[in-house]
């Protein structure tokens, strides 16, 4: 058992760092204002503004 523990811990750490390299990539590449430019879109759309 200490080895599935400890193989699950392993993917645990190794996908939170993936998720984070991935954050960290669309800071960098600054998508967080494409997506918050499609956000504003969005909702002035469906108030019937845009």
């Amino acid at each position: 058992m200490r080895g599935n523990r400890a193989k699950r811990r392993i993917f645990s750490f190794t996908l939170l760092a993936v998720s984070l390299l991935f954050i960290v990539i669309g800071l960098v590449r600054q998508e967080y204002l494409e997506v918050l430019q499609k956000a504003v879109r969005i909702c002035l759309e469906c108030i019937g503004i845009g």
